[in-house]
């Protein structure tokens, strides 16, 4: 598999790169965001931050979530498979699908984790060693309140040089996501010994945990309601 032999190949590098992650401070919150819901449902976000495995494995472990899914979007239901995707040919994008609880969690939280502690933001069709357009940043925003809170966002943290460089992330309206294969959903926590989820993910995992303490839930399979 791809992700394994780049992360074995560059492995020192990433090493440096995830463990300067982990002791990052948080991020500040976005000046505008919704308020929380006063009675609770299901809305959804989708997000593509490198290798889905590792977004995924952040992003259910947050109080408030109530479903993830690993998948694709940007492309077509025809060529939505890893086999082609790793092609770099069918312009998706690993890709997480989150369902939460709006009055348990806002859209504006999630846009926090997911520009902290899920991925590099300035990082141009990659993440690390996993190089390609299908690794690229994107938000895919499924109404103009989730662009509007997501661009404005962007401008804030640009304006305020929270990171290294400009925010590479690109907005895209949310046409369609299509489930990922069943071996790719929950896989960081079913291959915790495999060395790109040692490498790559697990650090992810400890830093949302250190960074958003309020926020964190453990995950075994299972979502807190």
């Amino acid at each position: 598999m791809r992700k394994l032999s780049r992360v074995l190949a560059g492995m020192l590098g990433v090493l440096t790169l995830t463990a300067g992650a982990a002791t990052k401070q948080p991020i500040p919150a976005p000046t505008h965001d919704v308020a929380l819901a006063t009675t609770h449902g299901r809305q959804t976000a989708v997000f593509a931050g490198g290798c889905f495995w590792g977004t995924q494995a952040v992003f259910q472990r947050l109080k408030g979530v109530l479903h993830t899914t690993a998948g694709y979007s940007g492309g077509t239901k025809e060529t939505a498979n890893y086999g082609q995707v790793v092609t770099e040919t069918t312009d998706h994008a690993e890709s997480v699908e989150v369902v939460y609880d709006p009055a348990r969690i806002t859209y504006g939280t999630l846009l926090r984790i997911f520009f902290s502690v899920a991925h590099d933001p300035t990082q141009l069709n990659r993440q690390d060693n996993d190089i390609g357009y299908s690794y690229r940043s994107a938000i895919f925003y499924a109404n103009e309140e989730q662009r509007k809170l997501a661009a404005d966002y962007i401008a804030q943290l640009d304006a305020a040089h929270v990171f290294h460089g400009k925010i590479v992330t690109k907005l895209s309206p949310l046409q369609a996501f299509y489930p990922g294969e069943d071996y790719h959903q929950d896989y960081a926590l079913k291959n915790p010994g495999n060395p790109y989820i040692q490498v790559c993910d697990l650090p992810k995992i400890a830093a949302l945990k250190k960074q958003f303490p309020d926020l964190f839930v453990e995950y075994n399979g299972h979502y807190q309601q």
